[in-house]
């Protein structure tokens, strides 16, 4: 007799057999049939999130902790279109993940049904492929694509929708008789090994250059290739800057690195490239926030670019020497070919990134009140957590705060929403990283915004055993728009303010006060330390200095629930130093109106 199973039972059977261990999701009525044989699947946990954006970027959390394909999943209509926002986040950060939504019966498509979303078109600029399943047959060839999709050539988001007739209609393609199954991807060749001929011309320009910089984006994280970038930058002993992206691929400490480039790169980063003579630009995009105005960027560089997607290349900036490949295969052919050649004489260039690394190191002000300074906070935490920690970083100026005042020591230990900036990614990103990696300590650093937008994950961390800590950095407002709105908007605070301050106004009558009409108090809203414990997490809270430490520690002894520190800090912190949106690199300021003096005697050795 021919054996038969539902698409449903397919489905859950083609996710065991392609590797998947976790699925973060939330059932509904058109997905609900796949619910059903997931029930009893001994070898895939699913994780019931409280919001399907979530779920989104628990996956991303997962995926870019690990380094395997994370797996999402929703019900059709609003359930899918929840997931828009992860999606593009993965995409834009070329993160693997699988979205597996339900949809409406075949028969109801188009014909505007209860929870009907075109969810492949409204997708499809922002996965690598998407799939609509047409026949049960085709299920565990299409799941087989789309994990192969998502993680080869340049990784990212790939979406399965799966009508409800096809989940509960039967077929006798079996997953575990047919796997692996034949991949059906006609034109789909990414390239991954460099051609050698420009290697070896990369080879010669790295050669001959005198002040080259290495240039590090996301991609090299992407590749596995840490390890391979750091022998190519000992081998020639070229600095190093890497982008917010890639803020772990080389040692912090390493004394060939300038730190990060861009909008709040250190100095000496920022200036190496607007002063290079060559770029080694590795799995980077030249990206508006490293780049500043591109018409600006690095005058009088040549540049060398590689990247696994060809599009990239000479998209914002004209390379000289393009490489199309993955970075590991990229920088080992590369390395071999240095090998070969006479290595550049780097001595003055040093010394004139010396003198800018000594004179313009990352810095912050103690507020004169007393209060709380939010970079000491950050710098307090990366010291006590130590270099094994996984940091996830919500957007904003805690953002730019954890990317400069925590040493990275080790790849895959930030994460963080760099290409879309999407607040609320931390919390969520910081649970799928600790469900990933079980035996890591995971902090979101997140701020009072963010926070608020997806903190309702921690009664999913509070019911599954899911440990993570949360740093909440509470200025009482969504303050990097606060910053852009004191420097370029004269101070009109139009719309920033979050009342989560214990001095933050709440004004007048009784719906706004509960006291009586024209009352006024202030309070806490929400208080976080409450809001914690309402959601199954241990809470505390931090205002003063000298608390910092031991508050970090007792977060740090707890590892049986979530814990949530509210870290209630100076609110006109802002982030230094800064290139002011649309503006030039070379216009960079370490503080208001105050700009760095290349002029200073002793340090200019080279002939800039």
């Amino acid at each position: 007799m021919t054996r038969e199973i539902t698409g449903a039972q397919s489905l859950v059977h083609s996710l065991e057999a392609v590797g998947a261990d976790v699925v973060f999701g939330i059932p509904g009525g058109a997905i609900l049939p796949a619910y059903d044989p997931l029930f009893d699947s001994t070898r895939v946990r699913h994780v019931l999130v409280r919001h399907e954006q979530g779920a989104g970027h628990a996956a991303e959390g997962y995926a870019q902790a690990t380094g395997r394909v994370g797996v999402c999943m929703a019900t059709s209509g609003p359930g899918a279109t929840n997931l828009v926002t992860p999606i593009a986040d993965a995409y834009m950060d070329s993160v693997p993940i699988v979205a597996v939504t339900g949809q409406v019966p075949s028969p109801s498509i188009g014909t505007d049904a209860f929870q009907e979303a075109d969810i492949c078109g409204i997708t499809l600029p922002i996965t690598k492929h998407n799939f609509l399943v047409q026949s049960a047959d085709d299920i565990p060839r299409i799941i087989a694509e789309a994990f192969h999709l998502a993680a080869t050539g340049r990784p990212g988001p790939v979406l399965v929708d799966l009508p409800k007739d096809i989940l509960q209609s039967a077929t006798s393609v079996l997953p575990h008789d047919v796997w692996p199954p034949a991949l059906d991807l006609p034109g789909y060749r990414p390239v991954t090994r460099p051609h050698g001929k420009q290697v070896r011309e990369a080879a010669k320009m790295i050669s001959a250059a005198r002040r080259p910089v290495l240039y590090i984006g996301g991609g090299v994280l992407r590749a596995r290739a840490a390890a391979e970038l750091r022998t190519l930058a000992e081998l020639t002993g070229i600095p190093v800057v890497t982008t917010l992206m890639a803020r772990g691929a080389f040692p912090d400490s390493h004394p060939q690195h300038l730190g990060m480039p861009g909008m709040h790169g250190s100095v000496a980063a920022v200036t190496a490239l607007q002063k290079a003579d060559l770029l080694i630009t590795l799995g980077a995009r030249f990206d508006d926030r490293v780049t500043g105005r591109l018409s600006s960027f690095a005058p009088g560089a040549a540049v060398i670019h590689a990247d696994i997607d060809p599009a990239e290349i000479g998209k914002n900036r004209t390379a000289d020497v393009p490489i199309v490949g993955d970075c590991r295969d990229v920088i080992n052919e590369l390395v071999a070919a240095l090998v070969l050649e006479e290595r550049p004489d780097l001595a003055a260039w040093w010394r004139t990134l010396d003198g800018w690394r000594r004179t313009y190191p990352l810095g912050y002000d103690q507020p004169a009140d007393g209060s709380l300074a939010p970079q000491y906070v950050i710098e307090r935490l990366g010291k006590i957590a130590g270099p094994e920690t996984i940091f996830a970083a919500g957007v904003g100026q805690h953002q730019m705060w954890a990317a400069q005042f925590i040493s990275y020591e080790n790849p895959y230990t930030w994460l963080n929403s760099g290409g879309a900036g999407t607040m609320g990614y931390a919390v969520p990103a910081a649970m799928g990283a600790r469900v990933g990696r079980p035996d890591a300590t995971v902090w979101a650093v997140d701020g009072d915004g963010c926070f608020q937008m997806t903190n309702q994950e921690l009664a999913t961390c509070a019911l599954e055993g899911i440990p993570i800590k949360v740093a909440v950095i509470n200025n009482g407002s969504l303050g990097m728009v606060r910053q852009w709105q004191t420097l370029f908007y004269d101070k009109r605070y139009s719309n920033t303010e979050l009342g989560t301050h214990p001095d933050s106004p709440r004004t007048g009558g009784a719906g706004a006060s509960g006291r009586g009409s024209g009352a006024s108090r202030r309070v806490r809203v929400p208080d976080f330390v409450r809001l914690a414990e309402a959601l199954g997490c241990v809470g505390l809270r931090c205002e003063t200095a000298a608390d910092v430490d031991a508050t970090i520690e007792k977060a740090m002894a707890i590892d049986d629930a979530p814990v949530v520190v509210d870290f209630v800090v100076h609110p006109d912190a802002m982030v230094w130093p800064m290139v002011a949106a649309g503006a030039s690199n070379d216009d960079i300021r370490i503080a208001r109106d105050t700009a760095p003096d290349f002029d200073y005697s002793g340090d200019a050795e080279v002939n800039i």
